[in-house]
């Protein structure tokens, strides 16, 4: 009976995700469980970072399976620079 149990449980996924501002001519990197939601709160100014930036809109996001994966993801694209990484990832999606 446990094995159903878990089962049945619903699998949370963590996404990263990339925004971008043209009032700021910026981009912004994060992660979360919900896009949307995040997003709503970016948008609604409860960022102190990003309010400065409405309206974001959501360019790119990732799935994956675990909270440290997207950390680990989001930690190298800041590292590589979120215009340089979404122009590698361009490149490599067009191979």
């Amino acid at each position: 009976m446990a094995r159903r149990q878990r089962s049945r449980r619903k699998r949370m996924y963590y996404w990263v995700y990339i925004l971008w501002s043209e009032r700021l001519n910026k981009y912004y990197v994060g992660s979360t469980q919900n896009v949307e939601n995040r997003l709503s709160e970016h948008n609604g100014g409860e960022s102190n970072f990003t309010s400065k930036g409405i309206p974001w809109i959501l360019i790119w996001s990732a799935k994956l399976q675990t909270r440290i994966e997207a950390l680990q993801l989001e930690n190298k694209i800041k590292k590589r620079g979120i215009k340089r990484f979404l122009e590698d990832s361009e490149g490599s999606s067009a191979r």
